[in-house]
């Protein structure tokens, strides 16, 4: 048994030494030991990487006299293969270039009865004041989590009429899309009116399935609908139950806070039903965060 440790420990101490070996090599590449300072890791950690490391290099390499997404000569056109330092391990991925981002730009969000104005809302557009400096601090953070595949829950923003919360949300999800996640937006009080009223012009379970799997959801205005138990147990429920499974980002705006949205939910034409409606709020509760915006009418 001791002649056996013996010569494990033997084998594993070769494997390191030639795994520092290697990565002794490939440091006297000027590019490669500058990626190693920028990610702050130790060596004993990086000289498990070195092959990868040595691909990033080269990719960064192209990447420095590159003149446009057409003469890109890495694996993935209009990306490099990138390192990021995590507690005890280094993971890579693809991230996209300036040219990639330049040309590639473009909105794919599903939308469904959402008003026009906020198909092309953009952060860019978004007016700094006092009263959102919490919700863009939100926004700013939960995109850094969101693009280093970090657990981030999403937002319920709650607030005064015309305040700015389905803009601002919807250039989040505009934003989101744009760097390739499947989004939908949907409006919901109309959404709930065409789905009741019009089954022939929408297909039903494709609508459901689209935006119950849709890598980040926004709902729109909810509270606002009229409200039924059909809406509430078989649309609403039905969503929030799969999302909250599946750990889906999801969104909300609403002009009542996430207390006054369980009083709203729990009245409808057949009665009072206060479980079904604490039951929506806490799969609600579960997907995200609160926050209030109090501001005067941008709609004027």
């Amino acid at each position: 048994m001791i002649k056996g440790n013996s010569f494990i420990k033997k084998g594993k101490k070769a494997i390191q030494d030639d795994l520092r070996r290697e990565f002794v090599l490939a440091s006297k590449d000027e590019t490669f030991t500058k990626l190693c300072a920028r990610l702050k890791c130790d060596d004993e950690v990086l000289m498990k990487y070195t092959s990868k490391l040595e691909t990033t290099v080269c990719e960064l390499k192209n990447c420095s006299k590159c003149k446009g997404l057409d003469k890109c000569k890495n694996e993935i056109e209009g990306h490099v293969y990138y390192p990021v330092v995590r507690k005890d391990y280094v993971e890579f991925s693809y991230k996209p270039c300036k040219y990639f981002k330049e040309n590639k730009i473009k909105n794919t969000t599903t939308f469904f009865e959402t008003p026009k104005v906020l198909m092309t809302a953009s952060l860019s557009d978004l007016v700094t004041e006092k009263e959102r400096s919490s919700i863009l601090k939100y926004i700013k953070e939960f995109l850094k989590k969101k693009m280093n595949n970090e657990p981030v829950k999403g937002l319920y923003l709650s607030g005064s009429f015309g305040s700015g919360k389905s803009y601002i949300l919807s250039a989040l999800l505009n934003e989101l899309s744009n760097k390739g996640f499947r989004t939908v937006n949907v409006y919901y009080p109309s959404l709930l009116k065409r789905l009741k009223a019009s089954f022939n012009e929408y297909n039903y379970d494709e609508v459901l399935d689209e935006i119950m799997t849709s890598d980040i959801l926004l709902i729109d205005d909810i509270g606002a609908e009229n409200n039924s138990s059909w809406a509430r147990d078989e649309v609403l429920g039905t969503i929030l139950q799969y999302r909250m499974d599946n750990d889906l980002t999801t969104f909300f705006t609403s002009n009542f806070n996430i207390n006054e949205l369980e009083s709203v939910l729990s009245e409808t034409s057949k009665g009072t039903d206060e479980i079904k409606a604490r039951r929506i709020i806490e799969r609600i509760k579960y997907l995200t965060e609160e926050q209030t915006l109090i501001s005067g009418n941008k709609r004027k």
